[in-house]
């Protein structure tokens, strides 16, 4: 059975994520002094903060009574209070789950969460605003300290290709197969998090605990939504009616970004690290495929991540080359010839023998094991 990275992840002993572990660490330690805790509705802890030594403690985006304020800052604390009247936690301790993006979708996606967000991103990003642009960077980086924690001694296998891949074709139904296979293999599935290839091989980690029957079957259900256009709505509800006829798959990550807002995440992602700056995004992305990333046909976006791979590849400043498998070999030489110019690029250097190019998805497991010997 696939393990969620969430166990392997081993986050700082200093750190403080939910109720459950405050409540863990106060009378176990007695004290918590030097300890960060971020995010945690400390309203009922009153008695317990009171009667805690909390010097040189940090709480981000902690609820609680403002005589538990006054204390903590007496004692030294630092206590930045939650942010009101946003559609997001900028202090957030643990990553996003398609449930909360899309809490609410049975009164349509405009009302989500994710959509939420969205909004309040087209409307701060434009006006330059010094504390918009602190509250982005803050989540950001507390999403990016949840990610790290999560894939902490995982092998993460990224796996990119565009968003207008189609539920229902051939095309799709390979690229949820390459997730079942990598999942199945041990690996931990990270996508871009969004439609088409993306949503495709989440689905397919999903699929991966099930029988191999069941990812034909919700395959052909979800075709009935080919597209997130015109009905984000309708998109997304098809995929959660496949989650809740075959609840509990696989684990696997998603990370998408509202800076491509128009494109929703997908909800077979059962983690999602969700990012404002798409820069952060895509960079956090690559770095931390370090099993190999396999590139199914895309466009633009897609040719674009191959280059942003093979740049630290080329010059080893992440250390020894990782695997890179291209697939459709018509697409990556003749419609996009970006091979080519890999090859060359690659030529009498290490990562020459970490490339190549498959024509068939079903190929990838096979040549990313190859290459990683």
């Amino acid at each position: 059975m696939q393990t969620s990275p969430a166990h392997a992840a081993h986050h700082d002993d200093r750190e403080i994520e939910t109720l459950e572990e405050f409540d863990a660490v106060v009378p176990a330690r007695g004290t918590l002094t030097g300890f960060r805790v971020q995010s945690v509705d400390l309203t009922d802890r009153t008695r317990e903060l009171l009667a805690t030594d909390t010097s040189g403690a940090v709480f981000l985006g902690c609820p609680m009574r403002e005589n538990a304020t006054a204390k903590l800052r007496a004692d030294g604390a630092l206590v930045f209070p939650p942010v009101p009247h946003l559609p997001f936690d900028p202090y957030r301790g643990l990553l996003y789950s398609p449930d909360e993006l899309f809490d609410g979708l049975e009164k349509g996606y405009e009302q989500t969460p994710d959509a939420l967000a969205y909004d309040w991103f087209q409307r701060t990003r434009a006006d330059g605003d010094i504390y918009a642009s602190m509250l982005r960077s803050l989540h950001d980086d507390a999403v990016s300290d949840a990610l790290d924690e999560l894939l902490r001694a995982t092998q993460v296998v990224g796996v990119m290709g565009g968003h207008a891949m189609a539920r229902g074709t051939r095309e799709y139904a390979g690229a949820a197969r390459l997730g079942r296979e990598l999942t199945r293999a041990g690996f931990t599935v990270a996508t871009g998090g969004g439609p088409g290839a993306m949503e495709a091989a989440n689905l397919g980690a999903y699929a991966a605990l099930f029988e191999d029957a069941m990812l034909d079957e919700a395959c052909e259900l979800l075709a009935a939504a080919p597209s997130f256009t015109p009905s984000i709505t309708d998109w997304a509800r098809a995929a959660f009616r496949i989650r809740a006829r075959w609840p509990r798959g696989g684990h696997s990550v998603g990370i998408p970004t509202w800076f491509y807002g128009h494109e929703p995440p997908n909800a077979f992602a059962s983690h999602i690290a969700k990012y404002f700056a798409n820069a952060t995004r895509e960079d956090g992305l690559l770095a931390r495929s370090n099993a190999g990333v396999v590139f199914l046909p895309g466009a633009a976006g897609t040719v674009q991540e191959i280059f942003d791979n093979a740049t630290p590849n080329y010059y080893e400043s992440r250390g020894e080359p990782t695997p890179m498998v291209l697939v459709d070999h018509v697409h990556w030489t003749e419609k996009l010839p970006t091979w080519p110019l890999l090859q060359a690029l690659a030529r009498e250097r290490s990562m020459e023998a970490r490339i190549a190019l498959v024509d068939r998805i079903e190929d990838a497991p096979a040549a990313l094991k190859r290459l990683t010997v």
